[in-house]
C-alpha cells in the first residue's frame, strides 16, 4: 500500500483498461505502466512502459521513417520528446518500485 501512496504522491494516477482488468495501470501525463504484485507484497512492472495512444495502451515500432508509438491504425511519432518523457517516467517509476522493495 505504501508503494501506491508514494505512485499517487508523484502524481500518478490509476485508469482502466479492457482487458487489463487484473493489472494495476498507473499513468502520468500520456505515459502508461501495467503493475502486478510480486513475490514480495510489493509492485512490478508487467510490461515495458510505454503511451496511451488514443486512450490504450501503444506498442513502439520502428519504421522506415523512425519509431511510433501504435494502437490498431493511429499512430504517434516516437519524437525525441516524447522519448524522453517516456524515460524520465520509467526512472521515476521504477525509483518508487525500488523503495517499495527496501522497505518489504
Amino acid at each position: 500500500m505504501r508503494v501506491v501512496e508514494r505512485l499517487f504522491g508523484a502524481g500518478f494516477r490509476p485508469i482502466a483498461i479492457s482487458p487489463y482488468e487484473s493489472a494495476l495501470i498507473m499513468r502520468k501525463g500520456e505515459c502508461v505502466a501495467l503493475l502486478g504484485p510480486n513475490e514480495n507484497g510489493g509492485l512490478k512492472l508487467l510490461a515495458p512502459v510505454t503511451l496511451l495512444v488514443d486512450g490504450n495502451l501503444s506498442v513502439r515500432l520502428k519504421k522506415s521513417s523512425g519509431y511510433v508509438f501504435v494502437w490498431k491504425k493511429k499512430e504517434v511519432a516516437a519524437t525525441e520528446e516524447k522519448l524522453k518523457e517516456l524515460e524520465e517516467f520509467r526512472v521515476e517509476l521504477e525509483k518508487i518500485l525500488e523503495m517499495g522493495e527496501r522497505n518489504s
